[in-house]
């Protein structure tokens, strides 16, 4: 019956990674498509350049939520001289003005000669970390001389000028002086040392330029609350992360935008078995089979790494998986040591066996300045006995666990309450430990985990210890899903194949996950032939049953449910026992 019942939540190996064959004949078709894949991909963004070229607000800004570095800087750039030479529109004009040298100051004036300029895609600038004296320009005095050096503003005179918003912000007054230019439209000639005056009046300068900020969400909100006017009087768009695979359409498009990134750093043909690769990788870096990544650093660094391994004048399928085999084992020092001490049992991790009171949790390793995530089995362990103080969270009287991990505890006890119909505290104390955890936890996922080990220590039913658990939980008792759940798999099968896969090992998770899964290739091949398993569940009942083999709840027959209400019936009628003994003594003392 448990065997059966093992089987009834196994995943096939092919839920284990994004249906790719579905796409294949499309990657090896090369469709033309008349438009430009900007303003299909980037709809939105697309419209927003659009309309910020048109605007004639007094002061025309946008700003965009995007990456914050050069790489998007450049991209809008190359997009708006895109938009310029497809719309063709009859180009605004303004006017700029210049000075020459001065010469024999303080007698001698500046003499302007003034220009008409149209805006076209040659007035287009762009900057990330930028200093003051490189956007305004200054005025500089030598041997009785005055030369006027312009800076970025004047370059965009008439035209587009880009900026990181960080930039401005780390360097306020900076803003000031731009924020002055866009509102007044005019420029004013400063020296560099700010506490002395021009030897000479230099007449101000007719200025106007359309203003592009960049940036990440924190930054836009900090703009916001340092200059509310203008931000609501601007106009907003976003680069768009993702992609949605709705269609065979959206996935062409995907393709057209990876080979618009390819053919931008000059790389070889992509062979078209590179792109069911790419996709699972993809995915992984998304964490939804219908959602493909647009994140033009992820895209540049798949392709250049493949290509470092292209003998020929095609990028192959094999390159891409030997540049993510290779980066694996370059960075996987750590994952490596910890297996280690699992191993070597300087970290107490058991994968064989029944255990009452114990799980094998998964959760996933942030170290800062790493570059990987890693998946890591964590042992939870539960002690009961029957008191009136409930549920001890260790990590949390202790201040080793977050605020969404307290969370998780507080809706399974809430649920356990429910589940055994009590009206007041639980009559049972109980310590639930994170084992060998010594550093801040946080999060949800454990919730699950946490529960069962708590059921199995009430019933006092053994768990099986050859499966890991990962899940949230609700108050109704719904499993709900977890993030990284690709990397808490692979963290589990790798300690089971490190001490050997016996084909009684696996891995529980929630449903709603199966859309998430990309595993990597060696697990696939050992859930195909029987050495690991997955099972997916959505409900608290159906994983206590792969756990322990018997039913949560089941009427007039053994459950889980009926053994900890009979443990708990019992302790009650010692309890009435020993205050009627207690009661009595004092009495007769009497």
């Amino acid at each position: 019956m448990y065997k059966i019942t093992l089987h009834n939540y196994l995943l096939n190996w092919k839920s284990l990674q994004p249906d790719t064959e579905h796409f294949e004949h499309l990657a090896m078709k090369k469709i033309v498509i008349n438009s430009d894949v900007f303003c299909t991909v980037q709809a939105r963004l697309y419209n927003g350049l659009s309309l910020f070229l048109k605007t004639k607000a007094q002061v025309p800004l946008i700003r965009i939520k995007s990456p914050d570095n050069s790489a998007y800087l450049t991209f809008f750039k190359k997009m708006l001289i895109s938009i310029i030479n497809q719309k063709k529109t009859k180009p605004s004009r303004f006017y700029e003005e210049y000075y020459e040298k001065v010469n024999n100051w303080p007698g001698g004036e500046a003499t302007p000669s003034q220009n008409t300029h149209i805006v076209n895609d040659e007035r287009i600038y762009q900057a990330g970390w930028i200093e003051n004296e490189a956007l305004f320009g200054c005025v500089r005095i030598h041997h009785s001389e005055i030369s006027l050096s312009p800076g970025l503003v004047h370059q965009s005179n008439g035209g587009v000028l880009i900026l990181s918003l960080r930039t401005l912000l780390e360097q306020p007054f900076m803003w000031r002086r731009l924020k002055k230019i866009l509102v007044n439209q005019r420029y004013e000639w400063n020296t560099l040392d700010h506490t002395r005056s021009l030897p000479v009046e230099i007449p101000s300068i007719p200025m106007h330029f359309r203003l592009i900020l960049v940036g990440e969400e924190d930054a836009l909100a900090e703009f916001e609350h340092i200059d509310p006017e203008l931000t609501y009087a601007s106009l907003y768009s976003e680069f768009e992360n993702n992609i949605y695979l709705s269609d065979d359409i959206a996935f062409i498009n995907w393709k057209r935008w990876v080979q618009k990134i390819a053919d931008s750093l000059t790389c070889p043909v992509l062979s078209p078995d590179f792109w069911p690769i790419l996709i699972q990788e993809a995915v992984r870096w998304t964490g939804d089979h219908k959602i493909l990544p647009l994140n033009l650093e992820w895209i540049r660094y798949q392709l250049q790494e493949s290509e470092l391994y292209c003998q020929d004048a095609i990028i192959k399928g094999e390159d891409l998986t030997n540049a993510l085999n290779t980066r694996l084992w370059r960075e996987g020092f750590l994952l490596e040591k910890m297996l280690h001490d699992i191993v070597h049992n300087q970290i107490h991790i058991e994968t064989d066996g029944e255990k009452i009171g114990q799980i094998n949790a998964l959760s996933v390793i942030e170290c800062p300045g790493h570059p990987r995530i890693f998946g890591e089995p964590t042992r939870i362990s539960c002690i009961v006995h029957f008191g009136d103080r409930g549920l001890t969270d260790v990590e949390r009287q202790v201040e080793l666990a977050g605020n969404l991990h307290a969370k998780g505890i507080m809706i399974l006890e809430s649920w356990l309450m429910t589940e055994l119909k009590l009206d007041h505290t639980m009559p049972f104390s109980s310590s639930l430990v994170f084992e060998q955890s010594y550093e801040e936890i946080d999060g949800d996922s454990a919730s699950l985990a946490s529960l069962c080990a708590l059921i199995s220590a009430l019933a006092l039913k053994p768990i099986n210890q050859k499966i890991a658990v990962t899940g949230s939980i609700d108050q109704l008792g719904q499993v709900q899903s977890i993030g990284k759940v690709n990397e808490k798999i692979e963290g589990f099968f790798r300690l089971c194949r490190k001490r050997t896969l016996n084909g009684t090992q696996g891995v529980i998770i929630p449903s709603s996950n199966i859309q998430n899964l990309s595993l990597h290739q060696e697990v696939i091949n050992a859930v195909r032939n029987g050495k690991f398993s997955i099972w997916s569940v959505s409900t608290i009942d159906e994983a206590l049953i792969l756990l322990t083999g018997i039913e949560w709840k089941k009427n007039g027959k053994p459950c889980l449910l009926r053994s900890i209400q009979d443990r708990i019936t019992k302790s009650s009628q010692y309890n009435t026992r020993e205050y009627m003994s207690l009661l009595r003594w004092f009495k007769w003392l009497k």
